[in-house]
């Protein structure tokens, strides 16, 4: 099961490490960690650029159960729900600054397309800041 992790407002590197604790208290176990990835913002303008890491983790959680915990995370590290990633019907996504931003990028095989959810993470692969930190921790 693998995590993306991005900051872009405040101590970045530091909210990477205490988003991967938090995950590893309430959502599973870490099994690896990327290396810190530096990235632009993607999807909207900003002057603060990411910091980005993908982890590997065990987890006996469901796939919506684990978004709830991400969520919850997000929250706890001061991620404001009215600057989460919006969507709306017919409308394209709008993004903003965010302390931490946790996605869901794979979960085992599972292929899943709910209103809250699609695994794999749709835009993954559009973005370098996902595959190369991911392909670094990926297993054979």
């Amino acid at each position: 099961m693998y995590l993306g992790l991005g900051s872009n407002l405040g101590d970045r590197e530091a909210n990477i490490s205490r988003a991967i604790a938090l995950i590893a208290e309430q959502a599973g176990t870490l099994v690896r960690q990327s290396a810190l990835f530096y990235s632009e913002p993607w999807g909207f303008e900003s002057e603060n650029a990411f910091v980005n890491a993908v982890v590997c983790i065990h987890t006996t959680l469901t796939p919506h159960r684990l978004l709830r915990t991400t969520q919850r995370i997000e929250r706890q590290m001061g991620k404001d729900s009215r600057h989460a990633t919006q969507r709306t019907a017919g409308q394209a996504d709008v993004y903003h600054d965010r302390p931490i931003d946790i996605d869901i990028l794979l979960y085992d095989d599972i292929t899943l397309h709910t209103p809250t959810l699609t695994i794999p993470h749709p835009h993954m692969n559009e973005r370098p800041f996902v595959t190369v930190p991911l392909q670094e921790i990926l297993k054979d």
